[in-house]
């Protein structure tokens, strides 16, 4: 999906709107997890140090049914204030115009953000004139629009992709080409062989990527709470573990594709199973094909967490999207670590590993190993879609490469230097 970047444009002088990803998870007004924060700040470090006349942020924060002080943006602006160490106040979209004007001579590319976006209501409706108000709020119209939001790149909203029929350019953030090079460039172009693990609890919520990947991939682990129906759709007894009849026909049609198109789909051979959905519950392993009544599957057993390293240990690509138990209680947390270690292991060798967004990334940061992952993503929905081969709203928005004017050379480059020694 090419676009422009903002690399590819001046921003010297420019007012410039930016929509960030800032939905942070917030525990009695504090910021209890800021990774969507800092990943945003490279781009407006980069629009900082490039010039830029004034750049103003915008993000929704939760579902809020109107205006909700409980999300307000608030604890946001003060940590991208002391992250940046500037001052970034929260202004509100009517009074936008009133504190750019009130910027002090000699203040260099000061950064304001915007109150929740979805405090209004017109917002996720994608208004065209909610749209327009948005993209003249500063008094006139933004020189630049950047979209940096990946993790709301799958909707058509009035701040993702309203505002760029009313702001040109238009332009991709760092963060949000970033997520595009290794999940789009990682399933289209990924070196072989490639995997994917697809876990979870449901196939209906995963039916769509796992077929997506199952055309691209060399191989696909099964895992999570999924596992069940693939094991009923092959005449097998799960317990009482989940399984969603309704889609046994669809599992039966993955296999029978995965085996005509020689690739290789694999399942757990032994399962941890436990009496009860409870972190004390009492649990047993059995193997696949052995579950007994009145027991539920809740993670991997150690056989199927070596088969599966053995299948992962020659790959050169692996997207990670579900986790393979469920491992937020540590009796049923092995076969999800498990998958991050083996992870760990070929990234050291070289191997281009994606944690594809929702609980895996939860399940590796838990691990303290999210370091040593090749990417990891900050969308949930957004990167499932992607992975499903969907074009995203907020990246067809973005025009192509073609007919943008260049940006400078950068201020340290040879050609910047020697211009500036010619002028003197």
């Amino acid at each position: 999906q090419r676009m422009r970047s903002i690399k590819d444009i001046d921003v010297k002088d420019k007012l410039i709107l930016v929509r960030n990803d800032l939905n942070v998870p917030l525990a009695e007004g504090a910021i209890t997890d800021d990774t969507r924060i800092l990943a945003s700040l490279p781009t407006i470090i980069h629009m900082r140090t490039e010039g830029a006349k004034a750049i103003v942020l915008c993000s929704h924060l939760g579902r809020p049914k109107g205006v909700d002080p409980k999300l307000s943006l608030a604890p946001v602006a003060e940590r991208i204030s002391s992250s940046l160490g500037i001052p970034c106040p929260l202004v509100e979209l009517e009074k936008l115009a009133e504190a750019i004007d009130s910027v002090k001579e000699g203040d260099t590319s000061p950064v304001f953000l915007l109150e929740n976006t979805r405090f209004y209501p017109e917002e996720t409706k994608n208004d065209p004139a909610f749209a327009e108000k948005l993209a003249k709020a500063a008094g006139r119209p933004f020189d630049v629009f950047v979209n940096d939001a990946f993790g709301t790149a799958h909707r058509a909203h009035a701040s993702t992709e309203g505002v760029t029929k009313f702001i040109s350019p238009s332009v991709s953030g760092f963060l949000l080409a970033k997520e595009l090079e290794y999940l789009d460039g990682a399933v289209n172009n990924g070196e072989r062989p490639m995997a994917a693990i697809v876990g979870g609890s449901k196939v209906s919520s995963k039916i769509t990527v796992l077929e997506a990947l199952l055309d691209k991939c060399d191989k696909v682990v099964i895992g999570g709470g999924m596992v069940f129906t693939f094991l009923k759709a092959k005449g097998l007894s799960v317990g009482s573990s989940m399984a969603e009849d309704d889609f046994v026909e669809t599992a039966k049609a993955v296999m029978a594709k995965a085996e005509a198109s020689g690739k290789q789909l694999i399942l757990p051979s032994d399962i941890v199973v436990a009496d009860a959905f409870s972190a004390d519950a009492n649990t047993q392993v059995v193997p696949a094909t052995a579950i007994p009544d009145g027991w539920m599957g809740l993670d991997n057993g150690p056989e199927a967490t070596k088969e599966i390293s053995a299948a992962l240990a020659d790959c050169k690509t692996v997207i990670w999207n579900g986790p393979m138990g469920v491992f937020e209680f540590d009796a049923f947390a092995k076969g999800t670590f498990a998958i991050v270690d083996v992870l760990e292991e070929i990234t050291a060798k070289g191997a281009c590993t994606i944690i594809g967004g929702g609980d895996s990334v939860a399940a590796v940061e838990k691990s303290g190993k999210a370091d040593k992952m090749s990417h990891i993503s900050t969308g949930g929905g957004a990167s499932l879609e992607l992975l499903e081969g969907k074009v995203l709203p907020g990246v067809a928005a973005l025009a192509d490469k073609e007919d943008v004017p260049p940006a400078p050379a950068s201020a340290s480059s040879p050609e910047r230097l020697r211009a500036e020694v010619e002028a003197q």
